[in-house]
């Protein structure tokens, strides 16, 4: 990753909901969710967000190729309340992919153990070992031309858990500069997107659910 270089996408910020505990914004694939090392990657959604809301705080991240919902708190109470959702898994995140190949299956679970590839990091392997538990639910919403539009359901939250877990059942997801090879890399974007998540809010505790329109 050492010649990689950082061009944020120019799209406008696109705020799905905000009131004075809670930020909900839509993330654009390409762009950081928190400041990278060096000035040259300081440009990011966080940042972005903090022009309108000085005040806000990071909760949860979604990788830079990702694309879709972020929630950010506006207080320490707010931030630490909607950090152990996240933490006790009482959040509902669902994803939408597409994979290459078609998924013969209609749904299934993976349920393999991850951890960081240290000699090629920031890669992510499974490791029955010394791996942490990760578990995704995955159901097939359309097959054709040698792909599957697939929605996940991750269980557990590790990093780059949804595009190991797809990978490893034989079904990369489209675009990954990481773990695709081949003609699978030869897409415009990471095909994976944040297209809902479910939260408590932290002042009434009443059940809210925010979504993001796919972007393909």
């Amino acid at each position: 990753m050492s010649d990689f270089v950082y061009i944020p996408p120019t799209t406008p910020l696109s705020v799905i909901y905000a009131d004075d505990q809670i930020v909900v914004a839509d993330k654009p694939s390409g762009l950081l969710s928190v400041p990278g090392r060096g000035e040259d990657r300081s440009d990011c959604l966080i940042n972005r967000l903090r022009q309108v809301y000085p005040d806000i705080l990071l909760v949860h991240r979604l990788d830079l190729d990702t694309s879709g919902v972020m929630i950010f708190g506006r207080t320490k109470p707010a931030q630490a309340f909607l950090g152990q959702q996240f933490e006790q898994r009482l959040t509902k995140k669902i994803y939408l992919a597409r994979v290459w190949g078609e998924v013969l299956e209609d749904s299934g679970r993976v349920d393999l153990p991850l951890i960081v590839d240290w000699p090629n990091r920031p890669r992510q392997h499974v490791n029955f070992e010394t791996g942490k538990p990760s578990v995704t639910d995955w159901r097939v919403l359309k097959r054709g031309g040698g792909e599957t539009r697939m929605k996940l359901t991750p269980l557990t939250g590790r990093s780059h858990q949804l595009r190991v877990h797809m990978l490893e059942i034989g079904h990369v997801i489209l675009g990954d500069p990481l773990y695709a090879s081949g003609a699978a890399v030869d897409f415009p974007r990471l095909m994976l997107h944040a297209d809902s998540l479910k939260i408590r809010h932290p002042e009434s505790g009443v059940a809210m659910n925010f979504a993001a329109p796919c972007p393909f």
